[in-house]
């Protein structure tokens, strides 16, 4: 983020990947939506993007285009511009995008401010490292798949836009790391530790009956590792686990606010369609970091 004015700041992006899905436009609509969401996560507005490319030289071109219309397509939605970009030959095709956004430098959403009582709310289930490996494996269902899509090519603008009418203490975007993972990052910087209720966690249909089958992306075992010495798990439930440090694509918004604030803003995004839930609360710092229970 660079301070340009006393009410703008630019916020600078880029991110992108291979395929995780079969159908190029359905995998230029995620790579878009995931690279645009770190702009959201700041409480920021996408205003720029460029494309970022690799594709064989080889490949029929038009899977390309398949791949562009969609990112476009979600840049449009976004209310920003694609001004171009850079594709080069590789063997193996990925897609992103590099975005500008731009938010005022005093309501930046900061990922390392949590408090002490304040309850967290995500924007989106989790569970689509785990049904990306059932898909792959050939035994998920086409619906199943179809609704994994659906929630990785869901935009967090508006639960940004929704997020920013209220006092957010802390934000991060769910990707990589898991919930557990990123929800670590936040409580390590703001020196607070943070409780996941398993219970209260909404999982992508499916999700759930293939975790407790062992369908569980490499991802899943390494953010478990990461973390293995500063989190306590409570649930006997191994494939519970397996889902909260679950690497998601395109994931939701981690809010952390005031419990009173919280609820209204849970009321505003269920009533405006989002999927949101409570996934946890704050205290202060105990013996870990990330509590599991």
């Amino acid at each position: 983020m660079y301070k340009i004015s006393d009410d703008i700041a630019i916020i600078q992006t880029i991110d992108f990947f291979t395929p995780i899905v079969d159908d190029p436009y359905s995998f230029g609509q995620i790579a878009a939506a995931n690279s645009l969401s770190d702009v959201y996560a700041m409480g920021g507005q996408p205003i720029l993007a460029l494309n970022m490319t690799c594709f064989p030289s080889c490949m029929d071109f038009s899977i390309l285009g398949d791949i562009l219309k969609g990112g476009a397509d979600k840049v449009i939605e976004a209310g920003a511009v694609i001004a171009g970009g850079h594709t080069i030959d590789d063997k193996v095709p990925k897609y992103g995008l590099s975005v500008m956004g731009k938010v005022h430098p005093d309501k930046v959403f900061k990922n390392a401010n949590a408090k002490a009582g304040d309850i967290l709310i995500l924007t989106k289930p989790i569970g689509t490292g785990i049904i990306n490996t059932a898909v792959k494996g050939e035994v998920a269902s086409l619906e199943e798949e179809k609704n994994a899509i659906e929630v990785m090519s869901a935009l967090n603008k508006y639960a940004s836009e929704i997020g920013c009418k209220f006092n957010i203490n802390s934000c991060t975007d769910i990707t990589g790391f898991g919930l557990a993972g990123h929800a670590y990052e936040m409580a390590c910087g703001s020196n607070k530790s943070i409780h996941i209720m398993a219970d209260s966690v909404k999982f992508i249909d499916g999700a759930e009956k293939y975790a407790k089958m062992g369908l569980i992306p490499a991802g899943t075992y390494r953010n478990r590792e990461h973390l293995k010495d500063d989190f306590n798990n409570k649930i006997k439930e191994e494939y519970v686990s397996d889902l909260l440090f679950d690497p998601q694509t395109s994931g939701g918004l981690l809010y952390s606010l005031p419990e009173e604030e919280g609820m209204k803003l849970l009321k505003e995004l269920e009533d405006s369609g989002v999927d949101a839930f409570i996934a946890g609360y704050v205290t202060e710092m105990e013996d870990k970091h990330i509590y599991i229970e």
